[in-house]
């Protein structure tokens, strides 16, 4: 076949005579092809004792049919290295198989098997309840998912939307197979899905299989397209709501969350696009009116971002902020009269024209990936019901206007129409993590007081912000099969001591990604300064010698680019993305950032606030304080073992000396410069000999062995969160480093433990039904490693899950893997890789990190071949090394 370019044609729409719609997209850059299923099938179609019935459902299509047993569909498509999974929204049901482009016809006739051949055993259904359940739980466990579910029945009050999706504990466990069967029947009429296909495909082939899979369904009843909510239905929503309705929570946290929310009409309003322009602009990236005035300036919150939540029918305007709580009065004032006196005309020409800019580049980058494309043809197709929708939404966003901005503002962003809520730290509540405990009467209002009278005092502080308010104007280096498409050849520049520059020509999309790696990181730290390489990645573009941080931010935004520094524990890493056609520019900017970074006070003292916030933030989050203490109960005498982000009064302790020490050490180590994309060779050249002689500083300086660290003395350890659900368990059995001959075989163990058919979940999840969430994961570096169990279940469940692990390393040790399992773990492994290569920036991580740490670039594809040639025997040898539980190391969170 041919190669492509991705906007070289159309994709071609095809309607079969029982009214399902094929959507195929022929594109050859990569061995894969994508296919997802639309139904017209999702939550807001549910009655109320229905609730949950479409999540459900997409449970149940895994756990058998009349042709595969519980869990084989899982098995079939990750055994023929593809990736399979599912799922529900308001609106719809998802069903999502990415293939290898020579087992396409297998993920169709698995998706349309685990659908209409679903069996929905009845002992199946009551053990996945349980799974749910604990998946509605883990949900409960987060601020953001709490408050959410909060405002669901209070700005789509009376409608299907107030409901949330994964339903209630009393609907979830009434509901039957019987119902479930109706369900189908009612809701899963081939008039009311579409097929989209993409990838290394020919459409003559995908029209016959989806002909001979899905031509024979028939519509048994009539399905009337939902109609949004017009402005009539709005204003009765909005008269319900009767706002400002604000509600305040409290619960046992370090910050204090936000989220205001007004509602908007639905995605097929013709005035949805002025609303996101309206959202980016006052919090879609680091340049909006909300960022720069409330983080940036104010230094009031740790984050604040606005979206537009569009749906088929209601839409929902939101502000989500997290802070300190005693910020939060102040915060709240302040915002309300931003709000008030919000005049869409003074936001610059020059804002403007970037929200534009970002909300198309965003669309078009979901071009990058196959699975990208797929989704986003398949949504618009699935809507709009036209191949022409996103050149429409293109058309649109470039006539939104100031005036059109100012409708929307004095239509939508009204104190009548404002839902909040908001989740507070619980007076008095002592926080078992070992944070400190707030003072009895600590409330965000400076006096004790319920939060009823929180919520009724903030309602005020809304009424009055308006009330006041004037008169508003109207791949690898080596890799030549992985994609065929633009390709050029691979180089590779060496620039002397230890520095060097690879490589990769892609030209499928105007698109250049480039990834500076340089050994370093927590490795140049020392034990009394923990946290100032994460605290130098977040402080490092927040200035130049010529730039201040805002700057900065409207510079990147100008040009749709983007640019992150990173700190690892044995890296520093800068990257950035970009259209090919701003290079020149860009390019110079980064040699700016390397060069003449500013670190000044102001920005050091923000981002060290900032950067504590995150701290106790993700210390909130279950899985976040785990993951967070990990490293240092598994290793000590080592920076291994620092809190990578350090501890917030450590993190307010340092200095600007101290990352300029820091950074005047990093500069000095060896790094390697990968580039991918559509870019000048030369050009790139230039910049990579100057950035050599320039930020390297002095050669001899940057030198840096990496050592083993010392496991610790203690195996387990335990950590508290107060009212929440669920506990959490982690497990680490030690392992060798990256570059170990064993490295290979520990990898597809992983794999055949991990996964929806992996030996974990098929166990402890599938059969036992202990959790919605078990997995394994593999962390190596050069020197160390370790294979993670993890299990997030009831507190009650937690010595049966425990005994679940060590019955399936118990089997590992004892029998060999059929081969069978071990051809599934192959193929997941390979799969993945493609998958995971996709993005241009994927590509330059990989050879950039890998070439730094002293390995080839293509040590991963190497790796994945070396898996190929693994027996059942070779697994059995390294479980049995390994998967020592006299060695292994336990970590949980308990309520």
């Amino acid at each position: 076949m041919p190669s492509a370019d991705v906007n070289a044609s159309s994709p071609r729409i095809t309607r079969l005579p029982n009214g399902l719609t094929v959507l195929v997209q022929e594109d050859d850059r990569f061995p894969l092809v994508s296919l997802r299923l639309y139904v017209h099938a999702g939550s807001a179609f549910e009655t109320s004792d229905q609730a949950g019935i479409s999540h459900l459902l997409e449970h149940m299509v895994f756990k058998g049919t009349k042709t595969r047993a519980p869990g084989q569909v899982a098995q079939d498509i990750e055994s023929a290295g593809g990736y399979l999974n599912a799922a529900t929204s308001f609106d719809y049901t998802m069903y999502i198989a990415d293939m290898p482009a020579d087992r396409w016809e297998l993920g169709m006739e698995v998706i349309q098997d685990m659908i209409f051949g679903a069996t929905i055993d009845p002992a199946e259904l009551a053990s996945e309840k349980k799974v749910v359940l604990s998946e509605l739980e883990r949900g409960e466990d987060a601020p953001s998912a709490r408050i959410f579910k909060n405002l669901q029945p209070r700005i789509w009050p009376g409608t299907t939307y107030a409901r949330p999706i994964i339903g209630t504990r009393e609907t979830v466990q009434a509901i039957t197979a019987e119902d479930i069967h109706r369900y189908i029947a009612a809701l899963y009429q081939p008039q009311s899905m579409l097929l989209a296909v993409c990838g290394q495909v020919q459409e003559a082939e995908v029209l016959a299989k989806a002909t001979a899979l899905f031509g024979a369904l028939q519509n048994t009843a009539p399905v009337d397209p939902p109609q949004p909510l017009g402005t009539p239905q709005l204003d009765a929503v909005t008269q319900s709501i009767a706002g400002p309705s604000v509600q305040v929570g409290s619960m046992p946290l370090n910050k204090a969350y936000v989220h205001v929310t007004f509602p908007i009409p639905s995605f097929r309003s013709a005035k949805s696009t002025g609303l996101e322009v309206l959202a980016y602009l006052l919090g879609g990236d680091r340049t909006s009116r909300l960022y720069r005035t409330f983080k940036y300036e104010r230094q009031l919150v740790d984050s604040i971002s606005c979206s537009a939540l569009m749906l088929e029918r209601v839409g929902m305007f939101s502000i989500y902020a997290t802070l300190d709580p005693a910020d939060l009065e102040r915060f709240w004032h302040e915002l309300m009269v931003e709000l008030s006196t919000l005049d869409a005309h003074t936001f610059s020409p020059e804002a403007l024209a970037r929200a534009k800019l970002n909300l198309e580049d965003e669309l078009f980058q979901a071009k990058e990936t196959i699975a990208g494309l797929t989704s986003k043809l398949g949504f618009f197709q699935f809507f709009e019901n036209s191949p022409l929708a996103e050149e429409n939404y293109f058309h649109e966003l470039a006539a939104v206007t100031p005036d059109i901005l100012q409708a929307r503002i004095q239509e939508y962003l009204r104190p009548e129409r404002l839902v909040a809520s908001l989740l507070v730290p619980a007076p008095g509540q002592p926080h078992d993590n070992g944070n400190a405990t707030l003072p009895a009467n600590a409330t965000t209002l400076g006096t004790p007081v319920t939060d009823a009278d929180r919520a009724k005092a903030l309602e005020r502080m809304v009424r009055a912000a308006w009330g006041g308010a004037p008169e508003r104007a109207g791949g690898p280096l080596a890799e030549q099969a992985f994609g065929q498409g633009r390709r050029g050849e691979p180089a590779r520049v060496e620039l002397g001591d230890g520095r060097a520059l690879v490589l990769l020509p892609d030209a499928t999309l105007p698109y250049t990604a480039l990834t500076l790696s340089m050994r370093g990181g927590d490795h140049l730290v020392p034990p009394d300064k923990q946290g100032l390489a994460e605290l130098t990645a977040w402080v490092f573009n927040r200035g130049t010698g010529n730039r201040t941080a805002t700057e900065i931010q409207d510079f990147l935004a100008d040009r749709a680019a983007s640019m992150s520094v990173t700190a690892h524990r044995n890296l520093f890493t800068v990257s950035m993305k970009f259209p090919a056609r701003f290079e020149q520019e860009l390019l110079a900017f980064l040699e700016e950032a390397l060069s003449s970074p500013a670190f000044s006070p102001e920005e050091l003292a923000r981002e060290q606030k900032n950067l504590a916030a995150a701290i106790r933030k993700r210390e909130d989050q279950p899985m976040g304080l785990a993951l967070r203490h990990v490293f240092p109960f598994l290793f000590r005498n080592h920076p291994y073992g620092y809190f990578h982000q350090g501890q917030p009064e450590e993190i307010a302790s340092l200095t600007r000396e101290d990352v300029l020490e820091f950074w005047q050490r990093q500069r000095t180590m060896p790094w390697t410069l990968a580039v991918c994309g559509e870019f000048s060779a030369e050009r790139m050249t230039a910049l990579a000999t100057r950035l050599a002689a320039g930020i390297g500083g002095d050669p001899a300086r940057g030198t840096l062995e990496w050592t083993a660290p010392q496991w610790g003395d203690n195996k387990t350890a335990k950590l508290h969160l107060a009212e929440r659900n669920q506990a959490h368990l982690l497990i680490a059995f030690p392992l060798p480093g990256a570059g170990h001959p064993d490295t290979p075989g520990l990898t597809l163990l992983r794999a055949t433990l991990a996964g929806m058919s992996g030996l974990l979940f098929s166990d402890l999840r599938d059969k036992q039904g202990l959790a919605y969430t078990v997995t394994a994961f593999l962390w190596q570096s050069p020197t160390t490693g370790a294979l993670f169990f993890y299990i997030g279940a009831d507190p009650e469940k937690m010595p049966q899950a425990l005994e679940g692990f060590r019955k399936v390393t118990a089997q590992l040790h004892e029998t060999p893997l059929p081969e069978d399992e071990l051809r599934r773990g192959k193929n997941v492994l390979s799969g993945d890789y493609y998958r995971d290569h996709q993005s241009l920036l994927s590509r330059t991580d990989e050879a950039a990190t890998l070439l730094t740490q002293g390995f080839p670039a293509d040590l991963n594809r190497e790796q994945l071949a070396a898996v190929q040639q693994l027996t059942p025997t070779d697994l059995q040898t390294l479980a049995t090394r390994y998967l020592n539980w006299d060695a292994a190391y336990m970590l949980r969170v308990q309520p």
